[in-house]
Protein backbone atom coordinates (compact mmCIF):
# COMPACT_ATOMS: atom_id res chain seq x y z
CA UNK A 1 0.00 0.00 0.00
CA UNK A 2 2.84 2.37 0.82
CA UNK A 3 4.50 1.85 -2.58
CA UNK A 4 1.21 2.69 -4.35
CA UNK A 5 0.87 5.90 -2.35
CA UNK A 6 4.28 7.11 -3.43
CA UNK A 7 3.76 6.51 -7.17
CA UNK A 8 1.70 9.69 -7.87
CA UNK A 9 4.63 11.79 -6.62
CA UNK A 10 7.03 10.48 -9.28
CA UNK A 11 5.60 12.60 -12.19
CA UNK A 12 5.72 15.65 -9.95
CA UNK A 13 9.39 14.97 -9.23
CA UNK A 14 10.14 14.68 -12.96
CA UNK A 15 8.40 17.99 -13.70
CA UNK A 16 10.33 19.77 -10.94
CA UNK A 17 13.60 18.32 -12.21
CA UNK A 18 12.90 19.53 -15.77
CA UNK A 19 12.05 23.02 -14.51
CA UNK A 20 15.27 23.09 -12.51
CA UNK A 21 17.30 22.29 -15.64
CA UNK A 22 15.52 24.97 -17.64
CA UNK A 23 16.13 27.70 -15.09
CA UNK A 24 19.73 26.60 -14.54
CA UNK A 25 20.41 27.23 -18.24
CA UNK A 26 18.48 30.47 -18.47
CA UNK A 27 19.95 33.89 -19.27
CA UNK A 28 21.54 35.72 -16.29
CA UNK A 29 19.06 38.07 -14.61
CA UNK A 30 21.32 41.11 -15.03
CA UNK A 31 21.28 41.00 -18.84
CA UNK A 32 19.02 43.69 -20.40
CA UNK A 33 18.03 41.23 -23.15
CA UNK A 34 16.42 37.96 -22.09
CA UNK A 35 13.54 35.62 -22.83
CA UNK A 36 10.25 35.54 -20.93
CA UNK A 37 8.00 34.35 -19.57
CA UNK A 38 6.74 37.68 -18.25
CA UNK A 39 3.37 37.92 -16.60
CA UNK A 40 1.68 38.77 -19.93
CA UNK A 41 3.23 35.74 -21.65
CA UNK A 42 1.18 33.45 -19.44
CA UNK A 43 -2.00 34.48 -21.23
CA UNK A 44 -3.57 32.05 -23.68
CA UNK A 45 -2.72 34.23 -26.71
CA UNK A 46 1.05 34.08 -26.04
CA UNK A 47 1.46 30.56 -24.70
CA UNK A 48 3.27 29.31 -27.85
CA UNK A 49 5.09 32.55 -28.69
CA UNK A 50 8.66 33.58 -27.95
CA UNK A 51 8.65 36.67 -25.74
CA UNK A 52 11.77 38.82 -25.37
CA UNK A 53 12.30 41.28 -22.52
CA UNK A 54 14.60 44.25 -23.06
CA UNK A 55 14.88 47.27 -20.79
CA UNK A 56 11.84 45.96 -18.85
CA UNK A 57 9.63 46.02 -22.00
CA UNK A 58 8.11 42.87 -23.55
CA UNK A 59 8.21 41.99 -27.26
CA UNK A 60 6.75 39.06 -29.23
CA UNK A 61 8.88 37.45 -31.95
CA UNK A 62 6.78 37.06 -35.13
CA UNK A 63 7.36 36.41 -38.82
CA UNK A 64 7.74 39.58 -40.89
CA UNK A 65 4.75 39.95 -43.28
CA UNK A 66 7.16 41.51 -45.82
CA UNK A 67 9.95 39.02 -45.25
CA UNK A 68 9.33 37.30 -48.60
CA UNK A 69 10.14 40.52 -50.49
CA UNK A 70 13.86 39.96 -49.99
CA UNK A 71 16.36 42.78 -49.89
CA UNK A 72 16.99 44.08 -46.38
CA UNK A 73 13.69 42.82 -45.01
CA UNK A 74 14.31 40.79 -41.80
CA UNK A 75 12.73 37.37 -41.42
CA UNK A 76 11.39 38.20 -37.95
CA UNK A 77 10.00 41.27 -36.21
CA UNK A 78 9.80 42.05 -32.50
CA UNK A 79 6.40 43.59 -31.74
CA UNK A 80 5.40 45.11 -28.37
CA UNK A 81 3.03 42.76 -26.54
CA UNK A 82 0.15 45.27 -26.58
CA UNK A 83 0.46 45.81 -30.34
CA UNK A 84 0.65 42.07 -31.01
CA UNK A 85 -2.48 41.34 -29.00
CA UNK A 86 -4.34 44.11 -30.86
CA UNK A 87 -3.27 42.82 -34.32
CA UNK A 88 -2.95 39.13 -33.54
CA UNK A 89 -4.94 37.97 -36.58
CA UNK A 90 -2.53 39.70 -39.00
CA UNK A 91 0.55 37.92 -37.67
CA UNK A 92 -1.27 34.60 -37.26
CA UNK A 93 -2.26 34.64 -40.95
CA UNK A 94 1.36 35.18 -41.98
CA UNK A 95 2.50 32.23 -39.86
CA UNK A 96 -0.12 29.95 -41.43
CA UNK A 97 0.96 30.87 -44.96
CA UNK A 98 4.58 30.09 -44.14
CA UNK A 99 3.65 26.73 -42.62
CA UNK A 100 1.63 25.85 -45.76
CA UNK A 101 4.64 26.63 -47.96
CA UNK A 102 6.87 24.47 -45.78
CA UNK A 103 4.40 21.58 -46.06
CA UNK A 104 4.19 21.65 -49.87
CA UNK A 105 7.77 22.53 -50.75
CA UNK A 106 10.28 19.75 -51.46
CA UNK A 107 13.26 21.98 -52.20
CA UNK A 108 16.18 21.95 -49.83
CA UNK A 109 18.22 25.16 -49.58
CA UNK A 110 21.83 24.48 -48.70
CA UNK A 111 23.53 26.63 -46.09
CA UNK A 112 25.98 28.96 -47.81
CA UNK A 113 29.58 29.05 -46.65
CA UNK A 114 32.22 31.74 -47.07
CA UNK A 115 34.55 31.31 -50.06
CA UNK A 116 38.33 31.73 -49.98
CA UNK A 117 37.87 35.21 -51.43
CA UNK A 118 35.49 36.11 -48.57
CA UNK A 119 38.07 34.99 -46.02
CA UNK A 120 40.74 37.13 -47.65
CA UNK A 121 38.39 40.11 -47.59
CA UNK A 122 37.68 39.50 -43.90
CA UNK A 123 41.36 39.57 -43.02
CA UNK A 124 42.18 42.74 -44.97
CA UNK A 125 39.02 44.83 -44.62
CA UNK A 126 39.85 47.72 -42.29
CA UNK A 127 38.11 50.63 -44.02
CA UNK A 128 35.32 52.24 -42.03
CA UNK A 129 32.63 54.53 -43.38
CA UNK A 130 32.00 57.84 -41.56
CA UNK A 131 30.20 57.30 -38.25
CA UNK A 132 29.21 60.88 -37.45
CA UNK A 133 25.55 59.79 -37.33
CA UNK A 134 26.25 57.19 -34.63
CA UNK A 135 25.74 58.28 -31.03
CA UNK A 136 27.95 57.28 -28.12
CA UNK A 137 26.25 56.41 -24.85
CA UNK A 138 27.34 58.53 -21.89
CA UNK A 139 26.28 58.25 -18.26
CA UNK A 140 26.39 61.46 -16.20
CA UNK A 141 26.19 60.57 -12.51
CA UNK A 142 24.65 62.83 -9.89
CA UNK A 143 27.44 64.98 -8.53
CA UNK A 144 28.73 64.79 -4.97
CA UNK A 145 27.25 67.93 -3.40
CA UNK A 146 29.45 69.98 -1.11
CA UNK A 147 27.05 72.91 -0.78
CA UNK A 148 27.54 75.22 2.17
CA UNK A 149 23.97 74.72 3.37
CA UNK A 150 22.90 71.21 4.43
CA UNK A 151 19.36 72.12 3.40
CA UNK A 152 20.40 72.53 -0.23
CA UNK A 153 20.98 69.58 -2.54
CA UNK A 154 22.34 70.85 -5.84
CA UNK A 155 24.27 67.87 -7.19
CA UNK A 156 21.27 66.16 -8.83
CA UNK A 157 19.96 69.38 -10.34
CA UNK A 158 23.40 70.35 -11.66
CA UNK A 159 23.88 66.99 -13.42
CA UNK A 160 20.49 67.31 -15.14
CA UNK A 161 21.24 70.89 -16.18
CA UNK A 162 24.63 69.81 -17.53
CA UNK A 163 23.02 67.06 -19.63
CA UNK A 164 20.61 69.56 -21.22
CA UNK A 165 23.46 71.93 -22.01
CA UNK A 166 25.60 69.18 -23.54
CA UNK A 167 22.68 67.83 -25.59
CA UNK A 168 22.45 71.20 -27.31
CA UNK A 169 26.16 71.23 -28.09
CA UNK A 170 26.66 67.69 -29.44
CA UNK A 171 24.64 65.44 -31.74
CA UNK A 172 26.99 62.49 -31.19
CA UNK A 173 26.11 61.78 -27.57
CA UNK A 174 23.20 59.72 -26.21
CA UNK A 175 22.70 60.09 -22.47
CA UNK A 176 21.83 56.97 -20.46
CA UNK A 177 19.26 57.32 -17.68
CA UNK A 178 21.09 57.52 -14.36
CA UNK A 179 18.20 56.21 -12.25
CA UNK A 180 17.86 53.10 -14.41
CA UNK A 181 21.57 52.28 -14.03
CA UNK A 182 21.46 53.05 -10.30
CA UNK A 183 18.51 50.70 -9.73
CA UNK A 184 20.24 48.00 -11.79
CA UNK A 185 23.42 48.20 -9.70
CA UNK A 186 21.49 48.20 -6.42
CA UNK A 187 19.65 45.03 -7.45
CA UNK A 188 23.04 43.41 -8.11
CA UNK A 189 24.30 44.50 -4.69
CA UNK A 190 26.69 47.13 -6.10
CA UNK A 191 26.83 50.61 -4.59
CA UNK A 192 26.15 53.47 -7.09
CA UNK A 193 29.20 55.23 -5.63
CA UNK A 194 31.28 52.42 -7.20
CA UNK A 195 30.31 53.36 -10.79
CA UNK A 196 33.74 54.78 -11.55
CA UNK A 197 35.68 51.68 -10.53
CA UNK A 198 37.31 49.67 -13.37
CA UNK A 199 35.27 46.50 -12.76
CA UNK A 200 31.89 48.27 -12.52
CA UNK A 201 32.53 50.57 -15.48
CA UNK A 202 33.51 47.61 -17.69
CA UNK A 203 30.37 45.82 -16.59
CA UNK A 204 28.21 48.81 -17.58
CA UNK A 205 29.92 48.76 -20.98
CA UNK A 206 28.94 45.13 -21.52
CA UNK A 207 25.37 45.41 -20.23
CA UNK A 208 24.25 48.88 -21.41
CA UNK A 209 26.84 49.71 -24.08
CA UNK A 210 27.94 52.82 -22.18
CA UNK A 211 31.09 54.37 -23.64
CA UNK A 212 31.97 56.83 -20.88
CA UNK A 213 30.94 57.84 -17.35
CA UNK A 214 31.13 61.44 -16.15
CA UNK A 215 31.75 61.76 -12.40
CA UNK A 216 31.88 65.07 -10.56
CA UNK A 217 32.15 66.98 -7.28
CA UNK A 218 30.51 70.32 -6.60
CA UNK A 219 31.95 72.89 -4.19
CA UNK A 220 29.88 75.97 -3.36
CA UNK A 221 28.34 78.18 -4.42
CA UNK A 222 29.75 80.71 -1.96
CA UNK A 223 27.98 84.08 -1.96
CA UNK A 224 29.59 87.34 -0.81
CA UNK A 225 27.40 90.40 -0.11
CA UNK A 226 28.58 93.91 0.82
CA UNK A 227 26.26 96.69 1.97
CA UNK A 228 26.71 100.42 2.26
CA UNK A 229 24.73 102.79 4.46
CA UNK A 230 22.63 104.04 1.57
CA UNK A 231 22.29 100.59 -0.05
CA UNK A 232 19.96 98.31 1.91
CA UNK A 233 20.12 95.44 -0.58
CA UNK A 234 23.86 95.54 -1.21
CA UNK A 235 26.06 94.07 -3.94
CA UNK A 236 26.57 90.31 -4.24
CA UNK A 237 29.03 88.03 -6.02
CA UNK A 238 29.26 84.24 -6.06
CA UNK A 239 31.80 81.55 -6.83
CA UNK A 240 31.54 77.80 -7.32
CA UNK A 241 33.83 75.02 -8.47
CA UNK A 242 33.10 71.73 -10.27
CA UNK A 243 35.67 68.95 -10.61
CA UNK A 244 34.86 66.19 -13.09
CA UNK A 245 36.50 63.20 -14.71
CA UNK A 246 35.62 61.07 -17.73
CA UNK A 247 36.00 57.31 -17.26
CA UNK A 248 36.43 55.12 -20.33
CA UNK A 249 34.22 52.12 -19.57
CA UNK A 250 36.01 49.72 -21.91
CA UNK A 251 39.41 50.14 -20.25
CA UNK A 252 38.18 51.34 -16.86
CA UNK A 253 40.69 54.21 -16.97
CA UNK A 254 40.24 57.95 -16.48
CA UNK A 255 40.48 59.66 -19.88
CA UNK A 256 40.38 63.30 -18.79
CA UNK A 257 39.87 65.44 -15.70
CA UNK A 258 38.44 68.95 -15.60
CA UNK A 259 38.33 71.60 -12.89
CA UNK A 260 36.05 74.54 -13.71
CA UNK A 261 35.52 77.70 -11.65
CA UNK A 262 33.48 80.73 -12.66
CA UNK A 263 34.93 84.27 -12.85
CA UNK A 264 33.73 86.11 -9.73
CA UNK A 265 33.54 89.51 -11.40
CA UNK A 266 30.97 88.27 -13.93
CA UNK A 267 28.50 87.34 -11.18
CA UNK A 268 28.20 90.83 -9.69
CA UNK A 269 24.57 91.70 -8.97
CA UNK A 270 23.02 94.68 -7.21
CA UNK A 271 19.60 95.31 -5.68
CA UNK A 272 16.82 93.07 -4.37
CA UNK A 273 17.66 89.34 -4.27
CA UNK A 274 21.18 90.12 -5.43
CA UNK A 275 22.53 87.03 -3.62
CA UNK A 276 20.22 84.64 -5.49
CA UNK A 277 20.92 86.36 -8.79
CA UNK A 278 24.67 86.09 -8.25
CA UNK A 279 24.32 82.43 -7.38
CA UNK A 280 22.34 81.82 -10.57
CA UNK A 281 25.01 83.57 -12.63
CA UNK A 282 27.72 81.40 -11.05
CA UNK A 283 25.80 78.24 -11.99
CA UNK A 284 25.18 79.37 -15.57
CA UNK A 285 28.80 80.37 -16.20
CA UNK A 286 30.28 77.22 -14.66
CA UNK A 287 27.93 74.80 -16.42
CA UNK A 288 28.45 76.53 -19.77
CA UNK A 289 32.22 76.28 -19.46
CA UNK A 290 32.11 72.65 -18.26
CA UNK A 291 29.64 71.47 -20.92
CA UNK A 292 31.85 72.95 -23.63
CA UNK A 293 34.92 71.08 -22.39
CA UNK A 294 33.08 67.78 -21.83
CA UNK A 295 31.30 67.84 -25.21
CA UNK A 296 34.56 68.46 -27.05
CA UNK A 297 36.21 65.51 -25.29
CA UNK A 298 33.26 63.12 -25.67
CA UNK A 299 32.97 63.85 -29.40
CA UNK A 300 36.50 62.48 -29.80
CA UNK A 301 35.59 59.06 -28.42
CA UNK A 302 35.42 56.18 -30.90
CA UNK A 303 32.01 54.62 -31.43
CA UNK A 304 31.48 50.92 -30.80
CA UNK A 305 28.86 48.60 -29.33
CA UNK A 306 28.81 45.18 -27.70
CA UNK A 307 27.06 41.84 -28.10
CA UNK A 308 24.73 41.55 -25.09
CA UNK A 309 23.74 37.97 -25.84
CA UNK A 310 24.24 35.24 -28.46
CA UNK A 311 21.53 32.67 -29.11
CA UNK A 312 22.11 30.28 -31.98
CA UNK A 313 22.68 32.35 -35.10
CA UNK A 314 21.18 35.49 -33.54
CA UNK A 315 23.43 38.11 -31.97
CA UNK A 316 21.66 40.56 -29.64
CA UNK A 317 23.38 43.96 -29.77
CA UNK A 318 23.09 46.72 -27.16
CA UNK A 319 22.70 49.46 -29.79
CA UNK A 320 19.86 50.19 -32.20
CA UNK A 321 17.70 53.01 -33.48
CA UNK A 322 18.66 55.65 -30.91
CA UNK A 323 22.35 54.91 -31.45
CA UNK A 324 21.89 55.34 -35.21
CA UNK A 325 22.02 51.76 -36.51
CA UNK A 326 19.79 50.60 -39.35
CA UNK A 327 18.61 47.27 -40.74
CA UNK A 328 21.18 46.06 -43.25
CA UNK A 329 24.22 47.69 -41.64
CA UNK A 330 27.30 45.45 -41.49
CA UNK A 331 29.36 45.40 -38.29
CA UNK A 332 32.95 44.25 -37.86
CA UNK A 333 33.66 41.92 -34.94
CA UNK A 334 36.90 43.35 -33.57
CA UNK A 335 39.39 42.10 -31.02
CA UNK A 336 40.85 45.41 -29.73
CA UNK A 337 44.57 45.89 -30.15
CA UNK A 338 46.98 48.40 -28.65
CA UNK A 339 45.90 52.06 -28.19
CA UNK A 340 45.61 53.74 -31.57
CA UNK A 341 45.32 50.45 -33.46
CA UNK A 342 42.10 49.15 -34.99
CA UNK A 343 42.65 45.58 -33.90
CA UNK A 344 41.96 42.22 -35.49
CA UNK A 345 38.79 41.76 -37.58
CA UNK A 346 37.42 38.37 -36.52
CA UNK A 347 34.00 38.38 -38.18
CA UNK A 348 31.13 40.34 -39.70
CA UNK A 349 27.54 40.71 -38.52
CA UNK A 350 24.62 42.13 -40.49
CA UNK A 351 21.77 43.88 -38.67
CA UNK A 352 18.46 42.07 -39.25
CA UNK A 353 16.08 43.75 -36.83
CA UNK A 354 15.90 47.00 -34.85
CA UNK A 355 13.68 46.79 -31.78
CA UNK A 356 13.15 48.16 -28.30
CA UNK A 357 14.40 51.55 -27.20
CA UNK A 358 17.93 50.98 -28.48
CA UNK A 359 18.63 47.37 -29.38
CA UNK A 360 19.08 45.25 -32.48
CA UNK A 361 19.58 41.67 -33.64
CA UNK A 362 22.10 40.59 -36.25
CA UNK A 363 23.38 37.42 -37.84
CA UNK A 364 26.94 36.29 -38.45
CA UNK A 365 27.76 36.47 -42.18
CA UNK A 366 31.52 35.87 -41.97
CA UNK A 367 34.13 34.70 -39.51
CA UNK A 368 33.61 34.14 -35.80
CA UNK A 369 30.92 35.20 -33.38
CA UNK A 370 31.89 37.87 -30.83
CA UNK A 371 32.85 36.97 -27.30
CA UNK A 372 33.22 39.01 -24.11
CA UNK A 373 36.50 40.63 -25.23
CA UNK A 374 35.25 41.75 -28.65
CA UNK A 375 33.61 44.99 -29.73
CA UNK A 376 31.44 45.76 -32.77
CA UNK A 377 32.14 48.66 -35.14
CA UNK A 378 30.32 49.81 -38.25
CA UNK A 379 31.99 48.40 -41.35
CA UNK A 380 29.55 49.10 -44.20
CA UNK A 381 26.59 51.47 -44.15
CA UNK A 382 23.97 49.49 -46.08
CA UNK A 383 20.92 50.13 -43.94
CA UNK A 384 17.95 52.30 -44.82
Amino acid sequence: MESNAKKPNFPVFCILFIFFLLFACSTPSWLPVKKGPPHKAKTKELVNKEVIIIDKHEYVKVLNPRGSEGGNQPKYLFIPVEEYLAKKETFTAVSLKVEEKKGTSTDITPISTSSVQDKETLATSVSVSPVAHLKKKVLVTHFDDRATSVEESLGDWLAERLIKEMAQRSVQVLFTDYQMVKEFLEKQGVSPSDMGSPNTSKWLSEVFGIHAIVLGDLTGPYVFTTKETKDQDGVSTAIMKIETKIVDTFSGKVLKSFSVQNPVVQTKERGAFSDEKAKGRAFALTISDLSRSLSRELDRLEWFCRAAKIEGEEVYINAGKLSGLRVGDVMDVLRPGFPGERGEVRGKIQILTIFGMDASIGKLIQGKKPDGEDILKLSVRQGS
